[in-house]
């Protein structure tokens, strides 16, 4: 009788068994084990989940962190590793400047030279093609605020960039003046072929040089890199 009553207790702890794997295995499907990723590092089934929460192994916690499990008689301690400290950006000295670009101060000052010398050159173009009367001091005032906007572009030079740009700017301004002046000399020679023709402007060979220089070093100053062209010599 009292092994009757055994048999049947192991029966029973038997079937407990054996229903508390069922559960767990209705619980945990194929589909419940998930990759597990920390700070992109990734651990392929590294969560298990059971009835409705999601589990995960303190050893495989600790591989995936590069930290340690350590078991004590009455706790569990896991100890993350310190993260590495991001290598300090090596201290760079400012690149000096291209020898070829143009400094931002001078390319203003020799924008504003070019304007007045445009102005200068409209001026005697507009009383060759409409015959105006001009005299001496008109022309002389222009050149006087070209010759300052030259001054001012000698001390706003800093670069050598800069430092090559002012002969091409003296060299038009030397074209342009002569020009003027050759002009001027004909009008009051009374040279109607050149001083009221307006076909004159299309055919006068030092007026398209000055033009194709003062165009090219327009685009060259704004550009700030430095070039040279053969219209300005």
């Amino acid at each position: 009788m009292q092994g009757m009553k055994s048999l049947r207790k192991l029966l029973l702890v038997g079937l407990i068994l054996c229903s508390t794997k069922a559960a767990f295995a209705q619980a945990e499907t194929p589909n419940t084990r998930k990759a597990l990723v920390v700070n992109g590092k990734t651990m392929e089934a590294g969560v298990r989940q059971i009835g409705g929460h999601s589990y995960v192994d303190i050893e495989t916690l600790a591989q995936i962190t590069n930290g340690a499990v350590t078991v004590e008689p009455d706790r569990i301690v896991l100890t993350f590793a310190p993260p590495a400290a991001a290598p300090a950006a090596p201290a760079t000295a400012a690149a000096p400047p291209s020898p070829e670009v143009i400094s931002r101060d001078f390319a203003a000052a020799s924008i504003g030279t070019l304007a007045d010398m445009r102005e200068w050159r409209g001026a005697i173009s507009m009383m060759i093609t409409y015959g105006l009367a001009v005299n001496a001091s008109w022309s002389s005032d222009y050149r006087d605020r070209v010759e300052e906007d030259l001054s001012q572009n000698a001390i706003a030079a800093t670069t050598d960039a800069d430092q090559n740009v002012l002969p091409l700017l003296r060299n038009e301004f030397d074209k342009l003046n002569a020009w003027a002046n050759e002009t001027l000399a004909a009008r009051q020679a009374l040279n109607g072929a050149k001083t009221i023709d307006p076909n004159a402007l299309k055919n006068d060979p030092s007026l398209a040089k000055i033009s194709e220089c003062g165009r090219f070093l327009n685009s060259m100053i704004v550009s700030r890199t430095f070039s040279d062209n053969l219209s300005c010599h």
